[in-house]
């Protein structure tokens, strides 16, 4: 019998990255499950040149990050749901992909918003939950 003990939910503060949240902790509730929040920070490539817009980008993005898992850990603390959360950098689907293929993560669950911040649209899905769907070795719930 398949048993969902860790469900990852990648956040970005989008509305459907937090309709995903709420879909998880609905899900884990009912599996007694844990929840591990993931947000991705761009890198942005730089030049010398064009340095401190990037850094005070990323360091406004890091903080912007830190503010929507800390909703989201206390949203999972009134539903009496274990949390964690990694923030990591780079290309956001890539690294979800990365972080749930580790076997010390032992994700049994993926549930994502189908579109995020991101600037481009695709026609049904966004960009990184399109790539995570295809690419996961595990289940993968899209939320809209």
């Amino acid at each position: 019998m398949y048993k969902v003990n860790k469900i990852l939910v990648p956040l970005d503060g989008s509305e459907n990255s937090l309709r995903a949240l709420d879909a998880a902790i609905f899900l884990a509730k009912r599996c007694n499950a844990k929840i591990v929040c993931l947000y991705s920070i761009v890198i942005i490539p730089i030049t010398e040149a064009q340095m401190a817009a990037p850094i005070q980008f990323q360091i406004e993005e890091e903080k912007y990050a830190r503010n929507v898992l800390e909703k989201a850990k206390n949203l999972a603390k009134q539903n009496s749901i274990e949390f964690s959360q990694v923030i990591n950098f780079g290309n956001a689907g890539y690294n979800i992909v990365k972080y749930v293929k580790s076997k010390a993560n032992k994700v049994d669950l993926v549930v994502i918003g189908s579109r995020g911040r991101g600037a481009i649209k695709e026609i049904f899905l966004g960009s990184t939950s399109n790539y995570v769907l295809h690419k996961s070795p595990v289940p993968v719930t899209v939320v809209k």
